[in-house]
């Protein structure tokens, strides 16, 4: 019996040693303005102004990592917040949003999320629980962040725009 009570007693130390989930923020945003011509466009001006802003908008929030897919409009989109923080680009398929997902909760520190109108309102998805879910954005649409708040507790999503900001 005493060493029963020894177990336990090394068990709830060992529990209560273990580290908690850490908090962290994930941004997802949709590309930014595109050039109208090509099938893997470059941003237009009023995009790399954008793009530029979001690196404004996040250049507080210690991002630790930047998941972008392999088009010229995402990583274009990316790169001034990469340059931002000295982080690479690390490339996601838009077909497999699952994968991406299981790595955004595995990894430490806050993300940025770069896709497209009819991914990223999936990807935040992931994240509503039984929340209302987000529909693809339409071809015009560029303003909207969705910002994922991940704890302890599970997750929640909130949209804002650049004017928020």
């Amino acid at each position: 019996m005493k060493n029963f009570l020894l177990l336990l007693a090394a068990i709830a130390f060992l529990a209560s040693c273990s580290p908690e989930p850490k908090s962290k923020t994930i941004y997802i945003v949709r590309h930014a303005e595109k050039q109208l011509v090509g099938d893997d466009p470059e941003l237009a001006q009023s995009g790399a102004l954008r793009a530029q802003k979001l690196a404004q908008i996040l250049s507080d929030q210690d991002i630790k990592h930047i998941y972008s897919t392999n088009y010229q409009r995402t990583k274009q989109t990316a790169q001034p917040t990469a340059d931002e923080f000295g982080l690479e680009i690390e490339l996601y398929d838009p077909r497999n949003n699952d994968e991406l997902v299981e790595k955004l909760k595995s990894v430490d520190g806050n993300a940025l999320v770069v896709g497209h109108s009819n991914t990223v309102g999936q990807i935040a998805n992931y994240f509503v629980g039984e929340g209302e879910k987000f529909q693809d954005l339409d071809d015009s649409q560029y303003n909207f962040i969705y910002i994922v708040s991940l704890d302890e507790n599970g997750s929640s999503v909130i949209t804002k725009t650049y004017k928020d900001y």
